[in-house]
């Protein structure tokens, strides 16, 4: 059973890798091999073939089941249910939302359409599965497309979501009914609610929320930092050790108290099975069913329904019938990390301890079990974060009792408790809260010790197998000689090799930041960047979204020059996360006033330095200009062959004075288009002297501003240059090297067929 399902995910894991889904004629072909397959019983090769078209069908089906092209950013009337905790606060509500009818669409929408949608200032407060008419702008699923960030558009698609957008709030939203008596994420949302009404919005109460309701929005970013830099994110999610462990709770409870009652209709271990499997079924349902506990509720259901007939299932049927049973259901859930990490921790478990013989259980069998899954998932956790916890198996050792034998327990004795009997629950909320505080201060003390985690590149596909090996050979068991030769397979993923660039060369990277600038330069053995993003209302910012994921992902540990061009938002918002973060040698920026805490350079024209024979000159500004965007910095990059030009938000007057005092030294092979494509700059005068070969526009999708200009496409097609814009192609990268120019377009070399 277990070798039919993991060829099951073979054939599906394959067709992840697509970056167009393969045509129905050549899965009409598939179709008749497998029946051939099935007839000839080559079992194996049949499942691998059925979850290839499975996959490929559900591939169909999703993106089939998204808005067309023609509705974006046409205001839509639409009427529907909110289908999930809203995350509000008085700024704004993001929520999503599952459309039932449009009002005015002159072709149908994809039924039932579900929607992710933000309404900034609301003017109501939402809960799950009310019934609201909005009128909405919309778009396509698409996000910002970078090495080392999270795919949201994977995360889209994953989810069904068929487009994005905002509440026109011009046009007052219409409440209609209130949510149904037996819809699931109304109760998730009356038990969050009475929670904040009875203690308030804290800490105590936003972690509360996370471990009873699954509901995470009360989290704040430094939360989430402390929970991945001490490895307890899966103690603060409802997992499925979270699952089993309530349920076998409730399992030892009925079979005492059934025995004590002497009911002979059932059995008491069917009662308790039946018992526990309810009860797994209900904390699923209030966690919404995440990955972890969709796994941990088929796996305990075929236990609980083996014990109930009294018949004996092995635990690696189980695991098999979990995962064939998630992936028949949904086989894009294979793009989701929480599905990786939530079964190999278990296939871990079952590694370590399945078929030994046991001792009794004490304190090292945890020890053993924690050290397992922690050693076993770091790989993983390499590869997809480029980030692992170092203290991960202690603070987990001290941790794990506190959440699942303490706070899972009495967190979810308090829900009903509050409803019932008020007082009693005040009682008990009171020794929660400070336990919770205390747990909360021991992390945070926790994530502060030196190397509390490290960074590394992303480890390539051949290290990341070798590490798997050696640590199942690590870990097999007592007997197996040799063991310790485990962790010499795991030396290409401790000490990656990470190729150099050769003197001369140099790799740019017009990083996808949406609407605004963040460029990556890097030499033989220099780094700088240019600009940084934006910062958002909500205390996000796209250096610690983007930037910061790229460099690890590329393994860069400081910056040699952090080049601010102007002050913009767009320009500098990410700026505060990237010097807190990486060691940064010198500041070079026209608005110095704007980094007080730290030492500056004022970058201006004739500033000139040489990195492994690339040369970096400040071509502007040679004076002080009234508009803050023509300050800019403008920095080339030249190598013996070819150039870059970055010029930040220069408009019209820098470019007219460019053109006075630099002249021929404009000349680049590629230009990154002034002020992201808008017809106040690129003037015809200043890319007559720059002569570009191709041109890259940093700009967001359908952003407000419609950069860049159709006008300013026209002059760029005038000069025969190529044209990119980060909005469509994801991340640009420039290749400067002997062989001359090569520019990639990260989204044509890496997006799958969601991407497009």
């Amino acid at each position: 059973m277990i070798g039919r399902a993991l060829a099951f995910v073979g054939g599906d894991l394959v067709l992840q890798q697509f970056s167009h889904l393969p045509p129905v004629s050549a899965l009409l072909i598939l179709g008749a091999l497998a029946a051939i397959m099935a007839r000839l019983r080559y079992w194996h090769s049949l499942f691998f073939v059925i979850g290839f078209l499975w996959a490929s069908a559900f591939g169909y089906y999703q993106l089939n089941d998204r808005l067309s092209p023609k509705f974006e950013g046409v205001p839509l009337t639409i009427t529907g249910k909110i289908s999930n905790l809203p995350d509000q606060n008085a700024q704004r509500a993001h929520f999503e939302f599952t459309v039932t009818t449009v009002t005015q669409a002159a072709e149908k929408l994809p039924d039932k359409l579900k929607l992710k949608l933000s309404w900034y200032e609301p003017t109501a407060i939402l809960h799950a599965g009310e019934t609201w008419t909005f009128t909405v702008k919309l778009k396509r699923p698409h996000a910002t497309f970078n090495l080392g960030s999270q795919d949201f558009e994977r995360w889209l698609f994953t989810q069904n979501i068929g487009a994005t957008g905002t509440v026109y709030a011009k046009i007052p939203p219409v409440f209609i009914t209130s949510a149904s008596f037996l819809n699931i994420d109304h109760w998730r949302q009356i038990i969050g609610d009475n929670l904040t009404k009875h203690y308030g919005e804290n800490s105590s109460v936003a972690l509360l929320k996370a471990l009873t309701i699954g509901d995470d929005n009360g989290l704040t970013p430094e939360n989430w930092d402390v929970f991945r830099i001490t490895g307890t994110t899966h103690l603060i999610v409802i997992s499925g050790s979270h699952i089993a462990l309530v349920a076998g709770l409730i399992y030892w409870l009925t079979l005492k108290l059934w025995t004590r009652l002497n009911i002979l209709r059932f059995s008491p271990p069917r009662a308790a099975a039946l018992a526990s499997l309810l009860t797994a079924i209900g904390y699923a349902s209030l966690a919404g069913y995440v990955v972890p506990t969709k796994r941990a509720v088929i796996m305990l259901s075929m236990v609980a329904i083996a014990s109930f007939y009294q018949r004996q299932l092995s635990h690696l049927q189980s695991f098999a019938v979990a995962l064939l049973a998630m992936l028949i259901f949904n086989p894009t859930i294979l793009l989701s990390i929480g599905f990786w990490l939530s079964f190999l921790a278990v296939a871990l478990i079952l590694y370590r301890v399945a078929g030994r013989l046991q001792s009794p259980p004490n304190a090292w069998s945890g020890v053993d079990i924690q050290l397992t899954v922690s050693l076993g998932l770091s790989p993983l956790l390499l590869f997809f974060f480029q980030q692992a916890s170092l203290i991960s198996p202690l603070v987990n050792f001290v941790a794990v009792p506190i959440v699942e034998l303490l706070l899972v327990p009495f967190a979810l004795l308090l829900i009903p408790l509050i409803f019932v009997a008020p007082w009693l629950a005040d009682k008990l909320f009171f020794a929660l809260n400070h336990v919770l505080q205390w747990l909360m201060m021991g992390l945070e003390f926790a994530a502060t010790l030196p190397n509390a985690s490290m960074d590394y590149p992303q480890p390539s596909i051949f290290s990341l197998i070798l590490s798997c090996v050696g640590l199942l050979w690590l870990f097999a068991p007592r007997g197996i000689p040799a063991r310790w030769l485990g962790l010499i397979l795991n030396l290409p993923l401790l000490f990656p090799v990470v190729a150099k660039l050769n003197q001369g060369d140099a790799i740019i990277t017009l990083l996808d930041v949406g609407q605004g600038l963040a460029v990556s330069v890097q030499t033989q053995h220099h780094q700088l960047l240019y600009d940084a993003g934006t910062k958002f209302p909500d205390g996000g910012d796209m250096g610690k979204n983007v930037v910061l994921p790229f460099f690890r992902y590329e393994g860069v540990k400081q910056l040699d020059t952090l080049l601010i061009s102007h002050g913009d938002n767009d320009h500098i918002g990410g700026a505060e996360s990237i010097l807190q973060t990486l060691p940064v040698q010198q500041i070079l920026t026209s608005v110095p006033e704007k980094f007080i805490p730290y030492q500056t350079t004022i970058c201006h024209a004739g500033q000139t330095w040489t990195w492994d024979e690339v040369t970096f000159t400040i071509l502007s500004p040679a004076k002080i200009f009234e508009a803050n965007n023509n300050n800019s910095c403008v920095l080339k990059i030249e190598t013996a062959k070819n150039s870059v030009l970055l010029t930040g938000d220069i408009e019209a007057t820098a470019e007219n004075g460019l053109v006075e005092n630099v002249g021929q030294r404009l000349r680049a092979t590629v230009l990154i288009a002034p002020h992201h494509g808008s017809k106040t700059s690129s003037t015809q005068a200043f890319l007559d002297a720059v002569k570009p070969e191709t041109v890259l526009i940093p700009a967001g999708y359908r952003n407000q501003f419609h950069h860049p200009s159709k006008e300013i496409l026209a002059r760029y097609q005038a000069i025969n240059a190529q044209i990119l814009t980060s909005a469509n192609d994801g991340a640009l990268t420039v290749k400067l090297n002997s062989d001359g120019v090569k520019i990639e377009s990260l989204r044509n070399t890496a997006g799958k067929y969601w991407n497009f």
